[in-house]
C-alpha cells in the first residue's frame, strides 16, 4: 500500500509542476519575470531605483515583512537578488533555473555549529544568508554576470 501512495504523490507532484510550473525564472532571466515575482511572494512592486550600471527593483511582501531586490545588469538580465525580513523568501522562485545548483551545493556544505550564516558557491552561483531571528538577509548573484565595475558590496 505504501509504495502505491508514494507512486501516487510523485504523478501528482510531476502533473502539478508541469502544469503550473514550479520555478518562474528570475536570476540570469529578463526582468520582466520580476512582475511574475511580485505575485509569487504576495508583494507590491515598489519604485525602481537607477544606479550607474544597474537598476534595483524592489519588492515589499506584507505577509512576511521581507524585502526582496533585483539588480537589473543594462543588458535587462536579473544578475543578483537580495533580501530581508522575518523569513527568507522562497529561494525556488529567486533562483529559479539555478535553485538545483543552490541544492547541490548545499548538499555539499557541512553546517558549522554556532554560525549563523551560510554560503553556497557553485560554479555559476553564489547564495549567502545571515542574520538572526526577525531580521533575516540574504543574496544570491551569478559571478559571470556580474556587470564591469560592480562591487559585490553594493548587492545587498
Amino acid at each position: 500500500m505504501m509504495p502505491r501512495l508514494c507512486l501516487i504523490s510523485l504523478c501528482l507532484a510531476l502533473v502539478i509542476s508541469c502544469r503550473f510550473g514550479v520555478a518562474e525564472a528570475t536570476l540570469g532571466e529578463p526582468a520582466d519575470t520580476i512582475a511574475r515575482d511580485t505575485k509569487k511572494f504576495s508583494g507590491v512592486l515598489q519604485k525602481s531605483t537607477n544606479r550607474a550600471r544597474y537598476r534595483v527593483q524592489s519588492i515589499a511582501s506584507g505577509a512576511t515583512a521581507t524585502t526582496v531586490r533585483e539588480y537589473v545588469a543594462p543588458s535587462g538580465v536579473v544578475f543578483a537578488v537580495a533580501w530581508n525580513g522575518l523569513v527568507h523568501p522562497d529561494l525556488q522562485v529567486l533562483l529559479g533555473n539555478y535553485h538545483d545548483d543552490y541544492r547541490k551545493g548545499l548538499s555539499r556544505n557541512a553546517r558549522q555549529s554556532g554560525r549563523r550564516g551560510a554560503r553556497v558557491t557553485t560554479e555559476r552561483l553564489v547564495v549567502e544568508t545571515w542574520g538572526h531571528m526577525r531580521n533575516l538577509q540574504g543574496r544570491a548573484y551569478l559571478p559571470g554576470l556580474l556587470p564591469e565595475g560592480v562591487s559585490l558590496d553594493e548587492i545587498r
